[in-house]
């Protein structure tokens, strides 16, 4: 039994848990890896397995220790490995995790010993282009291509539209679809790098530092929903339903549920209400270009995501894999939501 356990070191609660964990582990046999999630921000290097030298093919469990936040961390981190999720709460709100007051060793023998509900929670691909990059569902350039200084004259005309860009390298003819890179001396670029991010709550983009409203298009599977101006917007799955998404006055929606939730946030508008999609759609928002929106944050599951360009599109769509989480002695969605939120 391989566990890897997510502890928020900030939390003497769940240092002390972390210690328990570690000596039952050793008196059953197991092999346990700790990890501090305060490490593990959206973007670092340390936000993945493989930093650890953990080979996510062999986890058989992941213990998150703290609160919500904690346990987002730990989705993300066991993002691709698609073992289950044992939360238990140690923080404030902890409407993810179970109640700590049962005792760590408790619920993880419970969890083991199959007593624990799983439940499989949709979440969320996110993929955002930025001024100047290919797109990769439409394959046109956004925006205006920024060229590095020391770019030449070659490099203008590839980056241009008016011709496709026939290049050698090494040797090989390649053609590249127009626009799609540049040339300094002999060296090629080609500014597509795909940006996608994990989220297991929501999506969140909202007005940055000037303070001003910004303006976008909302597209759901390629048909236009709306343009619309106001502080934001929230793309959630169901297990973030009761997170950023409520606040907005999006719906609370039960964790099976595998669609999309679309939630503007202070929309200037008397018409404007949330969305609930298919299971299958996909969220595209299109940021016009203007001053305002050039400021405009982004933010997966609290965290923000930082770009050296401006962000142009995002696209959001349901992950591949579902995260599993174990419930063990907790009580339902309806009975927990109405203790929470409706007291």
């Amino acid at each position: 039994m391989h566990i890897v356990v997510v502890r928020n070191n900030a939390n003497p609660q769940a240092i002390e848990a972390s210690l328990l964990l570690s000596a039952y582990g050793q008196s059953q046999g197991f092999e346990i890896d700790l990890v501090d999630a305060t490490e593990l921000n959206v973007g670092r290097e340390s936000d993945n397995l493989a930093f650890y030298g953990i080979d996510e093919a062999t986890v058989d469990m992941a213990v998150a220790l703290g609160g919500d936040g904690t346990l987002l961390h730990a989705a993300r981190l066991m993002a691709h490995a698609q073992a289950p999720i044992l939360g238990i709460n140690f923080g404030h709100l902890g409407f993810l995790s179970n109640p700590g007051t049962d005792g760590v060793i408790d619920a993880l023998a419970g969890a083991l010993a199959g007593d624990a509900v799983a439940e499989r929670r949709a979440n969320l691909s996110v993929e955002v282009v930025c001024e100047g990059e290919i797109d990769p569902c439409t394959h046109e350039l956004v925006g205006e291509m920024a060229l590095p200084s020391g770019a030449d004259e070659t490099a203008q005309k590839a980056a241009g539209r008016e011709n496709d860009s026939l290049l050698s390298i090494d040797g090989e003819t390649t053609i590249y679809e127009r626009p799609s890179c540049f040339m300094v001396g002999n060296d090629v670029f080609v500014p597509t790098a795909r940006r996608t991010f994990f989220a297991l709550n929501e999506l969140a983009i909202t007005r940055g530092a000037l303070g001003r409203m910004i303006e976008f298009s909302i597209h759901i599977s390629d048909a236009k929903l709306a343009t619309m101006r106001g502080d934001g917007l929230v793309v959630a799955t169901a297990t973030g339903s009761t997170a950023y998404a409520l606040s907005a006055g999006g719906p609370l929606v039960a964790p099976s549920f595998r669609g999309l939730i679309v939630v503007p946030i202070a929309p200037h508008s008397l018409q404007t209400r949330a969305v609930v999609t298919g299971e299958n759609d996909i969220v595209a928002v299109e940021m016009a270009d203007n001053a305002a929106n050039r400021e405009a944050t982004l933010f997966v599951d609290g965290e923000m995501l930082v770009f050296d360009h401006p962000v142009r599109r995002i696209y959001v769509k349901r992950g591949e894999n579902d995260t599993t989480l174990l419930r063990y002695k907790a009580k339902g969605f309806y009975d927990h939501a109405a203790e929470t939120f409706f007291k």
